[in-house]
This record gives C-alpha cells, sequence and structure tokens, in this order.
C-alpha cells in the first residue's frame, strides 16, 4: 500500500519484492497464455467428473502452447527491464531497505510454538513473529528519492538518525538534503547524479538564484558566496566562465581577477572589469568595498526602502566579484598587504547579501592560512572539483565524514550548496567548439545596449 504524501511503506515482506513481483506476473502470464491458447479444449472439457484427469495427454500442441508461454514471458521481462527500468529500480531500493533493516536486527520479535494437531513434528516448532518494524516510507519524486523514517525515541533512534552512509553506498546515490521534522527524518537523494547533468545553455539565472544541475541551484541571495577549488583539468576555469557567461545573461555587473594572467585575462578583450597586475587587482578590491558600502548607505534613502529586503527589491542589480587564483595572489603580498586585502574581503563576505556584492573565490586548495577568521563559512557554495586530498576536501567541507571517491570525468567533483550536506556534482557541459569570448562579447554588447537605453528612457522621463 502507498502512502500519497510519504511513498511505499517499507515492510518485512519486501526483502524478496522483486521475486515475489517477477513470479506474480509472470505466472500469471503463462497461465493466461496457455488458457487461451488452450481456450477450445477447456471448453469441451466435462468438468463435472474427474475422468477428464485420466485421459489428458500431451500432445505437441500443448507442448507448443507451453513454449509460446514461455516465451512471452520471457520477452514481457525484457520490455519490462528496458521500458520500466526505474521501476525495476524502486522495487530494489525498497527490498535493500527492508533487507537492512532485518539484516542489521533494527526490528523487534518474539519466538512462536508450533499449535498444530501434530505436536511431536519438530519443524516449524519456533517461528519468529515480528511485533514492531520501524516505520519507512519510500517515494521517487522529480529524479529524487525520499526517504522517512520514523523517529519514535525507541532504541533504534541513532541508527535511523544516521543513515547518509548506508544509503549512499547501498542505493549508489548521493544525499542532497537531511531534515528532521517533528516525528521524522527525511533524507532526499539524487539517484543518478550524472544524469542530472545539464548544458551550459540550460544554465539560468532566475530570482537570485543559478541553476547548474538539474536539481542543484547556487541560490546567492538567500546563500552568499561562492568557493570553488580544483587543480589543473579539474574543469575549474571552464565552470568559472560558464558562471560569468550565466550572470551576464542578466543585468548582474562582473569585475574578474586573474592574478597569473590565464584564460580569465583574455576576457579583458570584452569585458571592462579585468585585472591580472597586482595593484589593479589590489585597486578593483578596495573599489569594490566601497561601491558596496556606498550602496549600502544609499539603499536606506530610496523610496520604497523596508528594513529587510534586499538589493533586488529596489531593482538594484548585483554585482560579482569572480577572482581566480586567490591563494596564489596572497602569496604574492606582503604581511601588511595581505592583511589589509584579507580585511577587505572579509567585510564583503560579511556584509555583501544585503546590498547585492557577492564574491566568487577560486583557487586550487582553500589554504586555512588566506581562509581564516571565519571567511570560509561565509561561502555557503563551495564546489570541488577533480582529484583533491583528504586535506584538501577537509579545507573545503569542515569535518564530514563523507566518502570521497575520483571518477576520471571532467567537471566531476562534490558540492556543498549551503545545507551542509556533499553531494556529487558535475558542472554543466560545455559543447565542444563554444567560444566563451565571443559570447561573453556578445551578451557584453546587449547588457550595455539594454543599460544604455533603460538611462536613455529615465532621462526622457525626468
Amino acid at each position: 500500500m502507498i502512502n500519497r504524501k510519504k511513498g511505499h511503506r517499507i515492510r518485512a515482506s519486501d526483502k524478496s519484492l522483486v521475486f515475489r513481483f517477477s513470479a506474480c506476473s509472470l505466472s500469471g502470464i503463462f497461465v493466461m497464455t496457455v488458457i487461451l491458447l488452450n481456450l477450445k479444449h477447456i471448453i469441451l472439457t466435462d468438468w463435472t467428473t474427474y475422468q477428464f484427469i485420466r485421459n489428458i495427454k500431451i500432445t505437441p500442441y500443448m507442448i507448443f502452447s507451453i513454449v509460446i508461454a514461455l516465451l512471452l514471458c520471457v520477452i514481457t521481462s525484457y520490455l519490462y527491464y528496458k521500458f520500466q527500468f526505474d521501476k525495476l529500480k524502486q522495487m530494489k531500493h525498497r527490498q535493500k531497505l527492508a533487507r537492512m533493516i532485518l539484516e542489521n536486527g533494527w526490528y523487534e520479535s518474539e519466538k512462536t510454538e508450533n499449535s498444530g494437531y501434530f505436536k511431536d513434528l519438530t519443524f516449524g516448532e519456533n517461528r519468529e513473529k515480528i511485533t514492531y518494524f520501524p516505520k519507512m516510507y519510500y517515494r521517487m519524486e522529480n529524479e529524487l528519492l525520499h526517504i522517512q523514517a520514523e523517529i519514535s525515541l525507541g532504541k533504534y533512534q541513532e541508527q535511523l538518525l544516521n543513515l547518509e552512509k548506508k544509503l549512499e553506498s547501498g542505493l549508489f546515490c548521493e544525499l542532497t538534503e537531511k531534515e528532521l521534522h517533528e516525528s521524522y527524518v527525511e533524507y532526499t537523494l539524487f539517484y543518478d547524479m550524472i544524469a542530472n547533468r545539464i548544458p551550459i545553455t540550460d544554465v539560468k539565472v532566475e530570482n537570485g538564484k543559478m541553476k547548474l544541475m538539474k536539481n542543484i541551484f547556487w541560490e546567492y541571495d538567500a546563500l552568499p558566496h561562492m568557493l570553488i577549488a580544483g587543480g589543473t583539468g579539474g574543469g575549474k576555469t571552464y565552470f568559472i566562465l560558464t558562471v560569468i557567461e550565466a550572470l551576464l545573461e542578466t543585468n548582474a555587473e562582473i569585475s574578474v581577477l586573474d592574478p597569473k594572467n590565464a584564460d580569465l585575462a583574455d576576457l579583458e578583450t570584452v569585458l571592462p572589469e579585468v585585472y591580472y597586475r597586482k595593484d589593479d587587482i589590489i585597486d578593483c578590491i578596495y573599489r569594490f568595498y566601497e561601491n558596496m558600502m556606498k550602496r549600502s548607505e544609499s539603499m536606506k534613502q530610496m523610496n520604497g526602502y523596508k528594513t529587510g529586503e534586499n538589493y533586488s527589491y529596489l531593482g538594484l542589480p548585483p554585482h560579482f566579484l569572480i577572482f581566480d587564483e586567490y591563494v596564489a595572489f596572497m602569496e604574492m603580498l606582503g604581511t601588511k598587504e595581505n592583511a589589509a586585502v584579507l580585511n577587505k574581503l572579509k567585510q564583503i563576505v560579511m556584509l555583501g547579501r544585503q546590498a547585492g556584492f557577492f564574491l566568487v573565490l577560486a583557487c586550487q586548495r582553500p589554504d586555512a592560512k588566506y581562509l581564516g577568521d571565519g571567511i570560509r563559512d561565509q561561502f555557503n557554495f563551495r564546489v570541488a572539483l577533480g582529484r583533491m586530498s583528504e586535506l584538501g576536501y577537509s579545507m573545503m567541507f569542515g569535518e564530514t565524514s563523507k566518502q570521497f571517491f575520483l571518477k576520471q570525468i571532467r567537471g566531476r567533483g562534490y558540492v556543498d550548496t549551503g545545507k551542509s550536506v556533499i553531494s556529487e556534482f558535475y558542472t554543466p557541459l560545455v559543447p565542444k567548439g563554444h567560444d566563451f569570448l565571443k559570447e561573453i562579447g556578445r551578451l557584453q554588447g546587449n547588457s550595455q545596449d539594454v543599460q544604455a537605453a533603460s538611462e536613455a528612457e529615465a532621462a526622457g522621463t525626468d
């Protein structure tokens, strides 16, 4: 039986769910096929006596009908596997959950003695009767698995509250969210992460959030600032360019810093705010901070300003500071310069959300030396791409029991979207031949045209 809100209830009998479903379905098909093919003979049979049993003869036609029935069962199995694979996978998941509870002994039972007539028979004397089986529900919705476990303050509460590792490894899924409700805990998992990867054309920014996978968003208005880590070949640069391209589809204003004068520095031919020299980078950071403070003050003087509302409520554009190779740059600075820059960046991550000033930092490894004093904790969206060491993951995500695996797929990594749940992540797919420089230049030109038209309209109104 299925609860529409919670899903399928996991029961002890589900330990052999796939077999029971297959046996019942296929035996039904087999019997019905044999009956239909022998319908004439069945109709003509005198069912009022039992003499027909003695007269049954195995004829070639009967063998033929059995073969046809078996063949139909095989074809049905193949078609179901091919076109209803998700339903079959869901049954396997429910079967695994039932076995998890049974094999770990998270249930209560009692022994019952044989109360039949033949007391001297030894078989069946002690049967196990389950008296308590934890309430667990399973449902798949919008390519997400939702597993709910009731919390009843019993002796299995700790186990049910910490199922992350078992669910991820056992169901081969990635946990995206864990919520504790009044009487139950709900685990939300991605069933097939790589199938949720999207092309760059599907990366959209709406209502203060950027879509990066089918079910993963950077909600920068609510959970600001992004931290990106990854070594050479991990897909870090393409991901940053994808973020820039998506932001330019909106009215966002972008400043780009590339102290190594590498790929992002090439954007200076199409964007007005691109810097790679040390002094220019420092000036840009100071200017970004000052503009943030000016907006914070001016917002309070605007008509329609309300306490608690952010920049978007007043129709103001967001500002983004994209800072690549951050750690490498900080290591170039002297002690005083380093402290001053770090102080400005700390102010930006602490105060930027309300005014709409956001920071995107990228580095090969998030060294705590340059992300100390609680700065790292202010980066709500964190992405680690490519190969990283255990220390690197620890620097990125803090202490976690998450198991990290390496897969040789460009653009693959792990993400924390700001909900303290680390899951597998794939950057948007960039088609072969996609020219970031050309596309960003086009978008920047469109943005300037829109801005000019808006200013002209405002001037005409005045």
